[in-house]
């Protein structure tokens, strides 16, 4: 008795039975016309490649400044790191802890986690499987968190601006601190948890 193979579509979800011939032709899926992939194509290749750019975004996110406050004339740049002193300096350590986790401890942590998950199948690990697969999936969906500190610039900017006493204005720091973000989350989007499993099947 043959099993059937059932693939999902990446765009509308709808779940349709894989073709014995689909590496002969591409399949598409009948209700949205996107092509079907029985795997994340290129996903090793295309996870290290956003992962390594985001670990080269993330030096410049932390030694340029994220926001620029000008007062009374004088301006003052701010990097995270000396946000988060500022915040510890003035009694707001809740706060600071917060942008501290945020910012830095969960970029660090994923970036950790993707160059680990991804050095595991590429030298066919064969330790705990389910722990890399659980990691996979809190570090894709931790991944949204890392933009409060863009957040709270952009909410200061807009409410500063309405006086006319001080201004304030995002740095290039906060555009590479974006650009960490947004390729962590490509990268996790892009890898395959499936691959974790495939060296363990193969030596089943």
């Amino acid at each position: 008795m043959t099993a059937i193979r059932l693939i999902t579509c990446h765009c509308c979800q709808k779940v349709s039975a894989l073709n014995g011939d689909s590496h002969e032709r591409p399949m598409v899926c009948s209700r949205c016309g996107s092509a079907l992939h029985d795997r994340k194509q290129d996903s090793l290749t295309r996870t290290w490649a956003l992962t390594l750019t985001a670990l080269i975004l993330y030096i410049p996110a932390n030694l340029l400044p994220v926001m620029t406050v000008t007062m009374t004339g004088r301006a003052e740049s701010d990097t995270i790191i000396s946000g988060v002193e500022a915040l510890l300096v003035g009694g707001m350590w809740p706060l600071a802890l917060l942008v501290f986790f945020a910012s830095i401890a969960v970029p660090v942590l994923k970036l950790g986690a993707l160059i680990f998950l991804l050095l595991s199948v590429q030298f066919r690990w064969q330790w705990n499987p389910k722990f890399r697969t659980t990691l996979y999936g809190i570090t894709e969906s931790i991944g949204r968190w890392s933009m409060i500190d863009i957040f709270v610039i952009t909410i200061l900017v807009a409410v500063v601006q309405m006086g006319a006493l001080a201004t304030i204005e995002a740095g290039a720091g906060a555009v590479a601190f974006g650009g960490v973000v947004v390729f962590t989350m490509l990268a996790a989007m892009c890898f395959d948890p499936r691959l974790i499993w495939d060296t363990i099947n193969a030596e089943e």
